[in-house]
Formats: structure tokens, C-alpha cells, sequence
């Protein structure tokens, strides 16, 4: 199969290492780029840093303009002021971050145990938790329970959209009275999700998702009707966006790949992110997203960097080397640049 890549990742050369100080000092960087210091910036880097349970906003130079969360590995403290195992941060309006606390599973080695978090938060600047669904610590499918919920979205109605993944289900929840009032999770046959990942709207009213561990993005309709699905080759499908052109952008985990298909299923575009010098040979990369100029953001999760491949590049993140020190991360899930929601849901204007 011929494979069609952008021109700038044929001439890209090396990407630029930015080393960034976590407590907001300066940063180095091999060419002049403008500062950004102030919160929610457009341009800046929204990072759910998994394993050290907080995120981080990144200003275009490299420092820290935000966190929220611990940044402690073995705190495992669920509740005001906390989340557990992050696997995605969504910056809402007015600054507003939307967290998904999926928690961490026993047998890691921060947690032996485990550690459940189960709760979807908003967040604003400050910290404080201004809406939540789900119960810190339990899980559950009732009433305002979760079971890893691994990724939420706000739709244009406000309501907002959660993976609720071990229950096996996407649901809408009622901002306002914080009932359910759309799911989709059918319990067998061809349209029953096995570990669901990601989910975006899109501009027809169909909903695109990242059917982690049936290894294939489908196509949904509101009346949970299939229309389109790719599966070609895929070994967990960690995240799937929906690009202006009409192509699929696809985070195929396990091969350590992004790939870009045609509404067709033709190949036109990928990357790996296991090539680098000093790479894990297995990172897994678990989100990418392309931005308005063409360039691509990847959550490169253990290798524990974020890149942008493009000629100028970005990377933040020592590769392979977990830590919560200066310029590192631990296990990073997802990463997007502020004011860009380019094959996103874009969230409304007012939460």
C-alpha cells in the first residue's frame, strides 16, 4: 500500500526539545518563540498528566501556567481539589476545564491496590469543582454513579457526554438536573462496545467512537444505527476525531501509530510515534488531534511526552522516563491546544 504523507513531516527534520521548568520557571528553547504566560491562552497546551494526577496548561514556551491535582503518583486522595488517574481534560468556556477521574486500576506500582476515582468534574481557574457527576471512590451504572469514566466532552445543548467505559456505554447527561438522557451501550450483538474510549459529535448529529478494544471507530446514529466503521488493521483504537476534509483521524494505540483514512478506508496519511531515539518500543500513543494549520498533537502516553509534529515541533516531556520533576510527565492521555477544537466538539459559549 502506498501511503501519502503531509510535506512537512517529509522535511520536518528535528523536532525542537523544549525543558521546562514545573514550578513555572523559564524554559530553553532552540528558537525565539513568544511567551504566553497567562491562563487560558490560546495556544496554550491543556496535558492530562494520567499517573500524576493533575493536569497542566503549557504555554507555547514551555512553562506551566496552570495545574490542577496533586502531581503526587501515590496520593490517592479522590475528592475536592483532586483527581485520580486522568485520562482527559477538555478546556470549556470562560476557563472552565471538564476532567474525566477514571482512577487506577490495582496492580500498579504506585497503587497495588488501586485507586478508584469514578467522577466527571468542571473545574474552574481556582480549582474549585463547579459541576460533577459521578462519586468519588464508588462505581457503579445507577443514579450519578460511573465506572472509569475515561472521557467527557460538553455538546452544543450543554449537556455533557461521558465514556463511562467498564459499564460499556457513551451517555448524555442533563447538565441541569444531571439525568441520563441519552445512552448508547447495547449489551450484545455487532453494536455492543468492548472498553469504549472516546466519543465526538459530529456536525450531522452522528456520534464517532473510539471502540477501544473491538479494535475499530464507528459511526453512530442517535438511533444507534452503524453507518460507518473502520477496522482495517487496527489494535486498539484509543481515540478517533472527525476532520474537516471528512477523514478520520485514528489514535491505533497498540501500534504505536496516528493514521488518517478516507471516508472510503484509504490509508492517507500515518505516523509513529515508537521511531525516536531512545523510544519505548510500545507507548502506546493514546490521542492525536489535528490542529487548523495542519500540524498534529499527540499524547504520547508511555513514552511520556506530547509532540506536535510540524516543521517548527514541540515536545514536552522527557521520552521514556516517567517522573513529575521538571520538564517530565507520567503517562499523559490526552493533549490539546486552547482555542483549537479543529475535529472536535467545540464546546458552547457559556457553560
Amino acid at each position: 500500500m502506498t501511503v501519502i504523507r503531509r510535506p512537512f513531516l517529509i522535511t520536518m527534520g528535528l523536532l525542537i526539545a523544549i525543558v521546562v521548568s514545573s514550578c513555572g520557571g523559564s524554559a530553553q528553547t532552540s528558537q525565539s518563540i513568544t511567551p504566553k504566560d497567562h491562563f487560558n491562552a490560546p495556544g496554550n497546551i491543556l496535558i492530562s498528566d494520567q499517573f500524576n494526577n493533575r493536569v497542566v496548561e503549557v504555554a507555547p514556551d514551555g512553562h506551566i501556567v496552570w495545574t490542577f491535582g496533586s502531581g503526587n503518583p501515590t496520593l490517592c486522595n479522590p475528592g475536592p481539589g483532586a483527581i485520580i488517574g486522568l485520562n482527559d481534560a477538555e478546556r470549556l468556556s470562560g476557563g472552565l476545564t471538564l476532567l474525566a477521574g477514571s482512577g487506577i486500576p490495582a496492580g500498579s506500582a504506585s497503587y497495588p491496590k488501586g485507586c478508584a476515582d469514578n467522577r466527571v468534574i468542571v473545574v474552574n481557574q481556582k480549582g474549585d469543582i463547579v459541576w460533577q457527576y459521578g462519586q468519588a471512590g464508588i462505581a457503579g451504572s445507577g443514579p450519578n454513579q460511573l465506572n472509569t469514566p475515561v472521557f467527557a466532552i460538553q455538546l452544543p445543548n450543554r449537556n455533557i457526554m461521558v465514556i463511562d467505559q467498564a459499564n460499556n456505554r457513551v451517555i448524555e447527561i442533563d447538565r441541569s438536573s444531571k439525568q441520563i438522557v441519552w445512552s448508547y451501550g447495547p449489551k450484545s450483538g455487532h453494536g455492543a462496545l468492548n472498553n469504549p474510549n472516546s466519543a465526538e459529535l459530529l456536525p450531522n448529529g452522528d456520534i464517532l467512537i473510539g471502540d477501544e478494544n473491538n479494535n475499530r471507530v464507528i459511526e453512530i446514529t442517535r438511533d444507534g444505527t452503524i453507518v460507518w466503521q473502520y477496522d482495517q488493521g487496527i489494535s486498539a483504537a484509543a481515540f478517533a476525531s472527525r476532520l474537516p476534509n471528512g477523514d478520520t483521524l485514528i489514535a491505533d494505540s497498540s501500534h504505536s501509530r496516528i493514521l488518517e483514512v478516507t471516508p472510503n478506508k484509504r490509508i492517507v496519511f500515518e505516523y509513529f510515534t515508537n521511531t525516536d531515539t531512545g523510544s519505548n518500543s510500545a507507548p502506546l500513543p493514546t490521542n492525536a488531534v489535528q490542529l487548523a494549520d495542519g500540524s498534529i498533537i499527540i499524547a504520547d502516553q508511555f513514552n511520556h511526552r506530547v509532540i506536535i509534529v510540524n516543521p517548527k515541533g514541540f515536545k514536552y516531556g522527557t521520552i521514556n522516563v516517567a517522573g513529575n520533576g521538571t520538564g517530565q510527565l507520567n503517562g499523559p492521555y490526552t493533549a490539546y491546544v486552547i482555542g483549537d477544537y479543529t475535529g472536535q466538539t467545540p464546546p458552547p459559549p457559556t457553560f
